[in-house]
């Protein structure tokens, strides 16, 4: 599921948007923000239902071989155990899939040979043969089969992680909380009885987590010239063009959270935005990131403007 540090980068994502758009309209790229994390989600039924198709596939192949010229009798006789899989029924009663399919208009007819190609891998690996020779199935062993095909078979496959690409711009970044999501399943997926098994949560508390990340994105932008102010004294030294975007973005951001997240603490801010800029900024950024903020820290310390209550300490 989505953590604080990925609602981080969400928000600097839009943040940086904004700041390249012409158009300066706030609740437009709020919007935009509150959609992608809705996309995350949207991304998640894609997969479960890519994983659910590939599955029923076996009727399919099924009928493909009987129908052959010449069938063998291991032709004839194919096996379509995985039909009854505990985990694909299940899933394929949950409200809650149901309920996204329907949503985000989930088919697979643009891409038809997808479900083919990705079913005859899995028919052809030894994890399947062992699979359909099991006559002692529960509930985990169809699980087993199930994360085979989304680990081994689906996230190997280039051919569906270029559909994924481009069908979500930020596939690459979200692709690790995809994964989340679905072992969050197979972990919720646990009971025979399938109306217990519950599809996993985006976060882990979405009322708080909305509203933290558009008092992050609102405050980031009300208080847009201060904090470049405020950096703009400690980088006396640099020129402005040669500081990165993405380095300013992740000050003020740290910066919003110092002053106006008084439950945050200060150290727990500064690790998240140096562990953000190891991934979205120049190989350089972590350390004069933390820099920086160091000496904005201090002198925002000495003037009395970081309060923090609770179990939130400024050391």
């Amino acid at each position: 599921m989505l953590n604080r540090r990925h609602l981080r980068v969400k928000v600097l994502q839009s943040l940086y948007a904004y700041h390249q758009s012409n158009s300066g309209d706030i609740r437009q790229h709020e919007k935009n923000l509150l959609q992608s994390i809705d996309k995350v989600y949207e991304m998640y039924i894609w997969m479960l239902s890519l994983i659910s198709e590939v599955a029923d596939y076996a009727a399919n192949d099924a009928e493909e071989r009987a129908n052959k010229h010449l069938p063998t009798e291991e032709d004839k006789n194919a096996s379509v155990k995985i039909l009854s899989n505990r985990f694909i029924l299940s899933l394929q009663r949950n409200k809650e899939f149901l309920s996204g399919l329907k949503k985000y208009k989930v088919a697979w007819d643009f891409e038809p040979e997808l479900i083919k190609s990705l079913f005859i891998i899995l028919k052809n690996s030894d994890d399947y043969k062992e699979y359909l020779k099991k006559t002692d199935d529960t509930i985990q062993t169809d699980k087993d089969i199930i994360k085979f095909i989304f680990k081994k078979v689906i996230l190997k496959s280039s051919i569906a992680e270029q559909v994924f690409e481009d069908m979500f711009i930020y596939w690459p970044v979200d692709k690790d909380v995809l994964q989340a999501l679905i072992a969050k399943t197979f972990k919720n997926f646990s009971y025979d009885e399938f109306e217990l098994n519950k599809l996993a949560e985006v976060t882990a508390n979405w009322e708080e987590d909305r509203e933290f990340i558009v008092n992050l994105f609102e405050q980031s932008i009300r208080f847009n010239n201060d904090y470049q102010e405020m950096i703009g004294k400690k980088t006396q030294n640099w020129e402005p063009d040669r500081i990165a975007m993405m380095d300013t973005l992740l000050m003020k951001m740290a910066i919003v959270e110092f002053i106006n997240f008084t439950s945050i603490p200060v150290k727990v801010t500064i690790n998240e935005y140096l562990e953000i800029s190891k991934e979205f900024s120049t190989p350089k950024s972590n350390s004069f990131i933390n820099g920086i903020l160091d000496k904005i820290l201090f002198e925002l310390k000495a003037e009395n403007k970081i309060k923090k209550t609770g179990r939130g300490l400024i050391e």
